[in-house]
């Protein structure tokens, strides 16, 4: 694909006609005119509807300018850079990330790279679900355990693992029977494997609450009205305070925080620098480094 006339056709596409981009890029009319025909005929399908007085994207366009717009944008910025020596980076870069992970410290993270570099316009989403990063226009996402893409790249920035926790004044045993739960949805399991200095058990519950988020677990075990699995950066210090029990660890893989984009995208410059800023917010990517993040 001829690399010129995708870029002239994604001028047109911008500018929503050949003679406003002409008039916007200084470059002829007819050039513009005849590299979007040249890319037309390689590619073998018509790429913009023309009427009379306006022009149009076709379906096949569209796709084509949403893929590629950003890719060159990309290509112009590493250019730039490479040749100012180093360029500050700046543009829009938009996020998404997990619920608990941005409520308890992307605030802060967001804060200090603002403050970094003003002339980055963050923008980020919180959401648990799978986002298509190319469709909707993400830089990057942030994901727990996240199952192998092919078509992303990236690295864990953070881990962290799940603990069973509650009041001190809640008795582990009670006769038998489970002990109360607080449970994060409706589908808790009734029997929780914890690993402790002592080998393996199994506590049984019977939950008494379902809630939809882990701060809202998290401030339910405070209350005292149940036991619940919980990261332990989050509740970091109130183990240290003691106002919080550790019964186990939960015998389960650990939790680890990924960075991920797209693997055929150039990396900009944004996306380096939120890398690097995520780098030196947790240099070791321990939960004591997020609990300092959570605070209190």
């Amino acid at each position: 694909m001829d690399l010129l006339a995708l870029t002239d056709f994604n001028l047109v596409a911008r500018h929503g006609g050949f003679g406003k981009a002409a008039r916007a890029t200084g470059r002829p009319k007819a050039t513009l005119s005849r590299r979007v025909g040249d890319l037309e005929s390689s590619l073998d399908l018509r790429l913009f509807e023309r009427g009379a007085r306006n022009l149009k994207l076709t379906e096949e366009g569209r796709a084509l300018f949403e893929r590629t717009g950003a890719l060159l944008a990309e290509l112009d910025e590493t250019a730039a850079a490479i040749a100012s020596g180093g360029q500050r980076p700046k543009g829009g870069l938009r996020i998404s990330a997990p619920m608990l992970f941005s409520q308890t410290a992307m605030g802060r993270i967001a804060a200090g790279f603002a403050l970094e570099y003003p002339e980055v316009r963050l923008e980020v989403t919180t959401e648990d679900r799978h986002v298509d990063m190319i469709e909707e226009g993400y830089d990057l996402v942030i994901r727990v355990n996240p199952d192998p893409d092919e078509s992303l790249v990236g690295r864990a920035f953070l881990r962290d693992r799940l603990v069973v926790v509650a009041s001190p004044h809640l008795p582990r045993t009670t006769g038998g029977s489970g002990v109360p739960g607080v449970a994060r949805g409706a589908g808790e399991r009734q029997t929780w494997h914890v690993k402790t200095q002592d080998g393996r058990s199994t506590i049984k519950i019977e939950p008494v609450l379902s809630l939809s988020t882990l701060i809202m677990v998290r401030d339910a075990v405070r209350a005292g009205v149940g036991a619940a699995r919980l990261p332990i950066s989050l509740v970091a210090h109130d183990l240290a305070d003691g106002t919080l029990v550790n019964w186990g660890d939960i015998d389960a893989p650990e939790i680890a925080l990924w960075t991920l984009y797209p693997s055929r995208r150039l990396l900009s410059p944004r996306v380096s620098a939120f890398l690097d800023f995520l780098k030196q917010a947790f240099p070791n990517g321990t939960p004591d480094e997020l609990a300092a993040y959570i605070g209190r």
